[in-house]
């Protein structure tokens, strides 16, 4: 089933209304904190954590803010047609030259769409600070399948994992989830054949360098 919030403009309007709802917000770095990009997108994520059923407002009918430290989101709800929407929150400071944040393994991702009720959302935070002043410049909301190709890369931790190439540029587009799960195994299966080459050179090194060692003499 589509997504009423995705496939209108609706998404659009939470966006904005994240943004105001951070730039509004009072002070909430120090001096020390201001100066470490962790420290601010944590306290970005607690915010968001707190106050996101009210930003999405009529749209969530369910809201669970609380997850593990390695659980595939941040936040998580459910909305008004029962679809189920998780939430992986990423923050980026402006003036930092180059972010490739993680997003979520493709296994996992590819067993949660065994589901077409759920939909696995990326919301990103671009923002940049002043003092202890956070300006949030930009917001993206979307489920990871208007996330164009483009912008993403796979990195090789585990089964593959689904990487923004560079925070600095982000192409999001509607798109056909079908479309977008078949362009990522397209991807996998040209990305698993160059792994195992890559695995058996290293096979190979060691190799070598066992046979290095079986030559020399005991101390």
């Amino acid at each position: 089933m589509k997504s009423r919030l995705f496939y209108t403009d609706a998404y659009k309007d939470i966006q904005g209304r994240i943004v105001n709802t951070l730039n509004i917000h009072e002070d909430f770095l120090t001096g020390s904190t201001a100066r470490s990009p962790r420290a601010t997108g944590d306290a970005i994520e607690v915010i968001l954590g707190e106050e996101f059923a009210e930003i999405l407002g009529d749209w969530c009918v369910e809201y669970s803010p609380s997850f593990a430290r390695r659980a595939m989101a941040d936040l998580a709800f459910t909305d008004r047609d029962r679809l189920y929407y998780i939430v992986d929150v990423s923050t980026h400071r402006t003036d930092t030259h180059f972010n490739m944040p993680n997003l979520t393994s493709v296994e996992r991702l590819a067993r949660f769409y065994e589901d077409d009720t759920n939909y696995f959302v990326v919301l990103t935070v671009a923002y940049n600070v002043s003092g202890t002043k956070v300006r949030v410049s930009e917001v993206h909301f979307a489920p990871i399948e208007f996330f164009m190709w483009d912008c993403l890369t796979i990195g090789a931790l585990g089964w593959g994992q689904i990487q923004i190439a560079n925070s600095n540029y982000i192409n999001i587009q509607p798109y056909s989830r079908k479309k977008w799960m078949l362009e990522l195994c397209d991807i996998m299966l040209g990305f698993y054949p160059k792994e195992i080459g890559k695995i058996n050179a290293r096979i190979q090194r060691f190799k070598d360098v066992r046979r290095s060692w079986e030559s020399k003499p005991d101390d």
